[in-house]
């Protein structure tokens, strides 16, 4: 149980190559409404090939409170580095914070409070997802959707309060590390994916609450967005076999349809043509659709959203689908098409 007045909290800030970030997301938990003496910030550098380190050191050494700390991962990976700095952190409550984010003044109270509030394990908030050009606005755009991500409800800007089976940036009290273990180093992507199903499997409970607020910097361009949404795809294959059920069959969608596409392109050489441009038509028409809508919301975007909403879709599924391939050696146990409960 936390202490009912203003624990200690600890912020672990894993990041590589964050440059162009580094320091908004910096100046943002340091500039927290939360008393700083009982705060202390953890920057652990996965080998930097930019001024990430110099820039953090240099605003450390501008600031005594928080305590801000630099340590070095040399496995570079998010939860390798999120693992080396939680052995030094002395916090009741533990924040796993992103280089490509921004907090809100009031994040860590809210958190604080939340936490003892609701008695869940984590607390998060629905992220505000923001770009810096017109295609990385488009992306940010298509990341707020239920077309373009499937309701998931940490990336909808109008979730409201309520138990979840994910956030992101979540606080934890510390117990829960003591419980359930520490991330997945295997998983470079999806780590609080499979952490927090792992969570909800033990018995937790996780709350996402609008009051808790953030931004998120999206990718700047098709090329990085799809990489991204590959992992996504290959790693969530890898997340399904560790934790033997699905978090939500929305996971499977994407992959499904680049499986029907796949299909069709047999029955596309082999004169049936039909059954070929049946999927591509009903997800044509549904893509139009959803970037209508969407686009609506700032017409400016429109024209880049069908092209958006196809990369978050194919890349995901084919990611899916290699990972499958890529671990098809793993046994899937009958309980793998079962979806877990919330």
């Amino acid at each position: 149980m936390l202490s009912e007045f203003q624990p200690f909290v600890s912020v672990i800030l894993p990041v590589r190559n964050e440059g162009l970030f580094i320091r908004d997301v910096l100046l943002s938990l340091i500039d927290q409404d939360y008393p700083c003496e009982r705060m202390e910030i953890w920057v652990v550098d996965g080998l930097s090939t930019d001024d990430t380190v110099d820039q953090a050191a240099k605003i450390a050494g501008e600031r005594s409170c928080p305590a801000i700390h630099l340590i070095e991962n040399p496995k570079r990976s998010m939860p390798a580095g999120f693992n080396a700095a939680i052995p030094h952190t002395k916090g009741e409550v533990i924040v796993i914070a992103g280089g490509h984010a921004k907090f809100a003044r009031d994040y860590i109270s809210q958190c604080v409070k939340l936490l003892q509030q609701t008695g869940a394990d984590c607390v998060g908030g629905p992220i505000n997802t923001v770009g810096k050009t017109p295609i990385a606005q488009a992306i940010a755009l298509a990341q707020s959707s239920w077309f373009g991500v499937g309701g998931a409800a940490f990336r909808m800007k109008t979730a409201k309060a309520g138990f979840v089976d994910t956030v992101a940036f979540g606080a934890y009290s510390r117990s829960v590390f003591e419980k359930i273990g520490l991330l997945d180093e295997e998983l470079v992507r999806n780590q609080d994916d499979e952490f927090n199903f792992r969570l909800i499997q033990s018995g937790g409970k996780i709350w996402l609450d609008p009051s808790i607020r953030s931004e998120y910097y999206s990718r700047s361009s098709l090329k990085s967005l799809w990489k991204q949404y590959f992992y996504y795809g290959m790693y969530k294959v890898r997340v399904i076999q560790k934790r033997g059920a699905i978090p939500a069959y929305r996971h499977l969608v994407p992959a499904a349809f680049v499986l029907a596409l796949l299909m069709g392109v047999g029955m596309f050489f082999i004169s049936q043509r039909k059954i070929w441009l049946t999927p591509v038509l009903i997800y044509g028409l549904a893509n139009g659709v959803a970037s209508v809508y969407v686009g609506s919301h700032d017409k400016r975007l429109a024209p880049y959203l069908p092209i958006v909403f196809a990369t978050l879709h194919l890349a995901y599924g084919l990611g899916f689908l290699y990972g499958l391939w890529r671990w098809r050696s793993f046994i899937f146990y009958p309980k793998f098409f079962k979806e877990s409960p919330h």
